[in-house]
């Protein structure tokens, strides 16, 4: 699984710990939901961190939702539920593993 390296532009919000926005713990890095999707602070930029492809999760029993016990982020059309250090999204009958 890769990430597009796409730009925010004009992004002048300084996103950070007490920022307002929710923070999502994602491997090496912190993203922040702002305004339906995920922002990445990326040396002197942001950069909008959206999945490139799709990748299922394999064998994940939990179902997520609300009272689930995970951090839920809204993102575009849907909600994310950050687990065990990435999201997961409700596609099709099965997890999607951002």
């Amino acid at each position: 699984m890769s990430t597009a390296h796409t730009t925010h532009p004009n992004h002048v919000h300084q996103h950070g710990e007490g920022c307002g926005h929710v923070a999502v713990p994602h491997q090496d890095h912190v993203d922040y939901a702002h305004d339906g999707h995920l922002h990445r602070v990326h040396g002197d930029h942001v950069d909008e961190c959206e999945p490139a492809g799709h990748t299922a999760h394999d064998d994940h029993g939990h179902r997520h939702g609300e009272g689930c016990g995970h951090v839920a982020v809204p993102h575009g059309d849907h909600v994310d539920y950050v687990h065990d250090g990435h999201r997961h999204a409700s596609h099709d009958g099965h997890w999607d593993d951002h």
